[in-house]
């Protein structure tokens, strides 16, 4: 008897190359419905109808079409047990030996910007589900397939193999169909999640079950070291974020290029295009980050901040790429530059660096609503440290008060000090850092290397800590060097011997009640 192939698919991509192949080499009948069967059939392929081939209309508006004694018992039936082969004759059913589902498309559906939740809910696949499961449960006698990239390795078995597969194909092609049905379902919790759950201080509620189902992307050389395995994996089946990012020239990414790369989005995050702003970053740190009147010399000023550092390192641009700016670009060596676009000009200049790393990506500020992290036995899960900063709900705790020059540039270091690992400081002045402290294991340390960074050029400056000052002396250091105004967030038992330093040496001091922890 004939193999008999049920097809049923929403991504009708190598559709009918599949069906002209398991009908023409291989003399398989097909089943199908709806929109399958049309393509199918315009093709000028015999295909039965699944209304037809069960005696049962579709109902429900092709909601309820495939769950049917005839089609579920062909899929679930094993030939080999006496038991099923009865049911299977007393009751007309045909086994299967071919299942191909794609689902609904219920990601591209909720990855558009308006979409309501009853859209979204009608994009909830119910049959495809159920019959990939079944046929993957079955795979010691069904093969199934959810994807098109799987259609031509299964021809291509068939005809290795005079029209049978081997069962290690069969399942493979399980797994990857249990896989499927689970990236599918998490992503459905998680969207019903985050839609209709209750806002929480942070924002974003973290829902109670956490899954994270990602499909491998890319593999990479290596991790963040040599003997370190590392891939590259896509959560969604909509590209989004690095993964829909365009490399406009150079080498492939490596594993420390898209850490580095995300840690430059989240800071560049915090300044919208309105105004030009640039950023270079060193092993997830900035090492300067300046606005300017144009893209070049907001460039210029984070490259000149620590010209040393910015050697070999990642810079990120909030506006598309000029051409003045891409021939600052081209004056020293760098691994990365990402920018939401880059005009043909510019483009011309950058090539003539042919390793240097390209990227475009249209919107720096759209990135994940929850981290997680790793630890033995678990994970750990926070929401993005993404809260506006009002500088209105900040408190001015000295007698100096800031001006609004000084208020525009506490906000400046603020924002950036949020984006450099702690112990942070970071000195500003005029929308550019002068010296940053990162990563010490005191904040007296990071106090130290920022100041000295900045040189004579803290004369007049702002300082921003991530935490709260434990003791005056980093109040009373800073002063030594020329710092005008501390932003810092408080809430420390002595807060006021450093509010008190603050008065007696004439600075401004500014408590947040936000903290930038960032490990």
């Amino acid at each position: 008897m004939a193999g008999l192939a049920l097809l049923s698919v929403s991504d009708k991509t190598g559709l009918v190359a599949l069906a002209l192949a398991l009908v023409e080499q291989f003399g398989f009948e097909l089943v199908s419905s709806g929109g399958t069967a049309r393509a199918i059939a315009d093709a000028g392929l015999a295909v039965t109808k699944v209304a037809d081939f069960t005696g049962s209309p579709e109902i429900l508006g092709g909601r309820v079409k495939t769950l049917h004694p005839r089609i579920h018992g062909g899929i679930l039936g094993c030939p080999g047990l006496s038991s099923d082969q009865a049911d299977m004759a007393d009751n007309d059913v045909r086994p299967f030996d071919l299942v191909v589902v794609n689902l609904y498309p219920f990601e591209q559906t909720i990855a558009q910007p308006e979409v309501t939740l009853p859209e979204a809910i009608e994009q909830i696949d119910i049959g495809g589900p159920t019959l990939l499961r079944a046929a993957a449960k079955n795979h010691a006698y069904v093969t199934v397939l959810c994807h098109p990239n799987q259609y031509e390795e299964y021809v291509q078995a068939l005809t290795e193999h005079d029209g049978s597969v081997p069962p290690a194909f069969r399942a493979a092609c399980a797994r990857q169909a249990f896989w499927h049905t689970a990236s599918y379902d998490q992503a459905i919790a998680q969207y019903l999640t985050l839609e209709t759950a209750t806002d929480t201080e942070a924002g974003v509620p973290l829902p109670e079950r956490w899954t994270l189902t990602a499909t491998q992307h890319q593999t990479l050389r290596y991790g963040e070291n040599p003997h370190q395995p590392a891939h590259w994996y896509q959560v969604g089946a909509v590209p989004s974020g690095w993964t829909a990012a365009e490399l406009l020239q150079g080498k492939p990414l490596s594993y420390n290029n898209l850490v580095d790369l995300e840690a430059a989005r989240r800071l560049m995050a915090e300044f919208p295009p309105v105004v030009p702003a640039a950023a270079v970053l060193k092993h997830t740190n900035p090492c300067g980050v300046a606005i300017a009147g144009s893209l070049a010399d907001a460039y210029t000023r984070a490259f000149n901040a620590d010209n040393v550092s910015a050697f070999g390192g990642i810079v990120v641009l909030n506006q598309p790429i000029d051409k003045a700016t891409a021939t600052a670009l081209t004056q020293t060596f760098l691994e990365c530059i990402v920018a939401p676009g880059c005009d043909p000009e510019a483009a011309t200049i950058l090539k003539k660096k042919g390793n240097l790393r390209v990227l475009l990506l249209a919107d720096l500020t759209q990135g994940p609503h929850h981290l997680p992290r790793a630890i033995a036995g678990g994970l750990l899960v926070q929401t993005a440290d993404d809260l506006p900063d009002d500088p209105a709900t900040w408190r001015v705790v000295t007698e100096r008060k800031p001006d609004t020059a000084q208020l525009e540039e506490l906000l400046f270091a603020w924002r950036v000090v949020k984006h450099v690992k702690s112990n942070a400081i970071v000195v500003t002045r005029d929308r550019a850092t002068l010296g940053i402290g990162a990563g010490q294991m005191n904040r007296v340390g990071s106090v130290q290397i920022a100041l000295t960074q900045a040189g004579e050029q803290a004369q007049g400056a702002i300082l921003a800590s991530d935490g709260f000052f434990p003791f005056d002396d980093s109040v009373r250091t800073a002063a030594a060097a020329g710092i005008t105004a501390i932003v810092q967030p408080g809430g420390s038992k002595r807060d006021e011997d450093s509010i008190q330093a603050a008065n007696e040496l004439g600075l401004v001091m500014v408590l947040t009640e936000v903290r930038h922890f960032l490990h």
